[in-house]
């Protein structure tokens, strides 16, 4: 067993156990699926609207280098600059570079999970720059010295007391406030730190190839405010964000706000092409986008898990998915957490250390059945088991073990031969850490219905 293995069955045993994180996350996920199913009904025809979403990604990912090239070569037309980087060390390093030059002792970031990947703002500190979360959520969550919990809602998991507990003991504003009042705490401190940062940092939703374009959505406004004070813009992008043309944004923009909010538009939608033009009254004088790769590629390279490179990171998965309702997002130990973060997580690190996320699934098909593009999701976590089984990733006993059951459930006469009693007396002493402890015994008829059924014929004849 790997340490990231022991690790998330740890920290699942204690989430999957609590009854106050299970009643937050419950309660927040319901919030947002009811208001989902409200902003689905702006769609005349959601099938075909999903079909049409999937196929333009699915030209994207397939014409990937070629789209890259003319997203390149449309941009820096603009006067943008790129910066391609294969992996994380490459991207932080050219963050730090720029940096340097700018004599940045202060950036701003707005909401980015791909910033999350790189660890992006441990990085800066190590090397005396302060990057500020901008985004409510994230701001929450950097208080309090944590990751994001979701990838849509970063405090998914606090509720309105937890935060004001929180605000109180890292700000020392009074204790209880309302919602609205610790927002406008947040919104006083950040306003403060939007005109002194020298650099701001965004992600991107989506790549636009035909007009070399960054796309950006968000509700607070607070995208906007980092890229228009700060003199400089840095965009980090995973590759796999690409759109052919803008004329696709008017079907990604809605289905990335209904499937992630329940609103039928993000608030605030802004596309980046480059620094303030000639005539332009306010932007960044100079902006970088750097194209994040970072093991984008494995997955490129493994046609059974392409489709996972679709994903537009809405969290609609999580939000359906039993067992990340039961164990929370901090569980899994990687920045993508639920069923998208199972598939992708082990070809973005090593399969080795994450294969174990492809088994914390029951394979219902609730994620691919509300994936706004139709990712066949559960199907690749079962490709991903059988990826790491035949790269001999399993340990001896592990084999053993699936021969010797599979033998033994292709075998009536064999599970025949053993009572009732002793097939108890056997799993439950297997299973008793990841069953026992929190539930009663099992207990086995000492006849199966296969010897019942027969017996119950001998006796009509």
């Amino acid at each position: 067993m790997t340490n990231h293995q022991s690790i998330f069955l740890a920290k699942s045993a204690v989430k999957a156990h609590d009854l106050e994180h299970k009643r937050k996350l419950s309660f927040n996920i319901e919030k947002y699926n009811q208001a989902v199913e409200k902003g689905l009904q702006q769609f005349s025809d959601l099938e075909l609207a999903r079909r049409r979403a999937k196929n333009v990604k699915w030209k994207a990912i397939e014409h990937l280098d070629r789209y890259l090239e003319e997203f390149e070569r449309n941009f820096t037309a603009r006067g943008g600059k790129v910066i391609w980087a294969e992996s994380k060390e490459d991207a932080l390093d050219a963050v730090l570079q720029i940096c340097k030059a700018k004599k940045t002792k202060q950036v701003v970031k707005s909401k980015s999970m791909v910033t999350e990947e790189l660890h992006l703002n441990d990085f800066l500190a190590s090397h005396q720059i302060e990057s500020i979360e901008t985004d409510l959520g994230e701001y929450i969550q950097q208080l309090d010295g944590e990751p994001p919990y979701h990838i849509v809602t970063p405090a998914m998991h606090k509720s309105k007391e937890d935060v004001a507990k929180l605000f109180h003991e890292k700000l020392g504003v009074p204790p209880n406030l309302t919602p609205s009042q610790l927002t406008q705490v947040a919104r006083k401190n950040l306003r403060e730190k939007y005109i002194s940062a020298e650099v701001g940092i965004t992600g991107g939703n989506f790549l636009i190839a035909d007009i070399g374009g960054v796309a950006v959505s968000e509700n607070e406004g607070n995208g906007r405010l980092s890229t228009a004070f700060p003199k400089t813009h840095i965009a980090i992008v995973g590759i796999e964000k690409m759109l052919p043309s803008i004329h696709d944004l008017h079907l990604f923009w809605p289905l990335l706000a209904t499937y992630g909010t329940g609103q039928k538009v993000t608030v605030y939608n802004t596309i980046f092409t480059g620094g303030r033009q000639a005539g332009e009254t306010d932007g960044p004088e100079e902006m970088y986008v750097i194209l994040l790769d970072n093991g984008r590629t494995n997955l490129i390279k493994t046609p059974e898990i392409r489709e996972s490179l679709y994903c537009i990171r809405c969290g609609s998965c999580l939000n359906a998915c039993p067992v990340y309702k039961n164990i929370g997002g901090h569980s899994y130990g990687t920045t993508y957490s639920g069923p998208i973060g199972s598939v992708i997580s082990p070809h973005l690190n090593e399969m080795s250390d994450f294969k174990h996320l492809s088994y914390a699934s029951s394979l219902c098909g609730k994620c691919s059945e509300v994936c706004p593009v139709k990712i066949n999701i559960h199907g690749m976590l079962l490709e991903n088991r059988h990826l790491a089984t035949k790269a001999n990733l399993n340990s001896f006993s592990e084999n053993i073990s699936w021969k010797l059951w599979k033998r033994a459930m292709m075998n009536r006469s064999m599970m025949n031969i053993v009572g009732g009693s002793l097939k108890a007396a056997v799993v439950n002493k297997l299973f008793q850490k990841s069953w026992g402890e929190h539930r009663g015994k099992l207990a086995f008829a000492e006849k199966s219905f296969n010897q019942l059924w027969k017996e119950n014929n001998k006796k009509r004849q």
